[in-house]
């Protein structure tokens, strides 16, 4: 236990009936859901943690082989989960950790309760009549540049990415998170990320989900989510009305409200 713990910096806090895991998006770290724990720690234990590679983890367990897929982390949050869940355990995984999840929960059938996927994507390439927000083309440029400059690319990309112009301190913020991440590890995390293709998996998900999307997102556009919706056999699809991929931060009562109501509905909350 001791061992996973410190891999993945694990934090536990709060006391409930029910276990949340919250789970950071690329170039994050556990620091992103601060303005989601208050209003859920009096009621659930929440596990929080970093994926290795990132935040406060243990450097030294990123092993490219293993993390060559999103599969080498979902591994990783199974035995998070057996060493630190409790009861019924809720996945919200924002970003590619909303994939992450479900590859755990397919892993192990019946260990998960219930997601909650903030700002997922299956594919961020558009295919055919699918939509994923970006050509192939963009996605290697992208990649192409954030290899080539990684501090550039993250100056650069984490306002866009984080929206909310309104909201400027937000962008520095995911900012500053991308730039505390090692350069090596960052540039191969985002070429696993934005070439992954889970869409096959989505219909084998039969864990209760809600997607949490907001309305304009530059990572993961509304019909990313209305394709999930139709796909996945018991998925709900809420929208935020909030400009950014992360409306846990950007838009935190909105976010707070949705989750709540999802999870009262699965008697998972009061």
């Amino acid at each position: 236990m001791t061992d996973v713990f410190r891999r993945n910096n694990v934090h536990v806090v709060g006391d409930g009936p029910a276990t949340i895991m919250l789970v950071h998006g690329y170039g994050c770290d556990q620091s992103m859901w601060r303005l989601l724990v208050p209003a859920l720690e009096p009621r659930f234990r929440l596990v929080l943690l970093d994926l290795v590679g990132s935040g406060g983890s243990d450097l030294s367990a990123y092993d490219r082989g293993k993390y060559g897929t999103l599969q080498g982390y979902a591994d990783d949050m199974l035995e998070v989960v057996k060493a630190a869940g409790v009861g019924p355990v809720v996945f919200i995984g924002h970003s590619v950790s909303a994939m992450i999840g479900m590859l755990a929960d397919l892993a192990a059938p019946g260990r998960f309760a219930a997601h909650v996927m903030v700002g997922p994507s299956p594919c961020y390439v558009n295919d055919a009549e699918y939509v994923g927000g970006f050509e192939r083309a963009d996605i290697d440029s992208m990649l192409e540049t954030l290899e080539g400059n990684y501090l550039a690319w993250s100056s650069t990309m984490a306002p866009a990415i984080m929206g909310v112009p309104d909201q400027p301190e937000l962008g520095v913020e995911l900012k500053n998170a991308f730039c505390r991440t090692d350069p090596e590890i960052a540039q191969h995390f985002a070429r696993v990320t934005f070439l992954s293709d889970h869409r096959t998996d989505l219909p084998r998900l039969q864990t209760p989900t809600l997607i949490l999307q907001s309305t304009e997102d530059l990572i993961a556009p509304p019909q990313v989510g209305e394709y999930m919706a139709r796909v996945m056999p018991d998925a709900t699809l809420a929208l935020i009305d909030n400009v950014g991929h992360c409306p846990h931060l950007s838009a935190p009562s909105a976010s707070s409200e949705a989750i709540d109501a999802f999870l009262a509905a699965r008697h998972l909350a009061s």
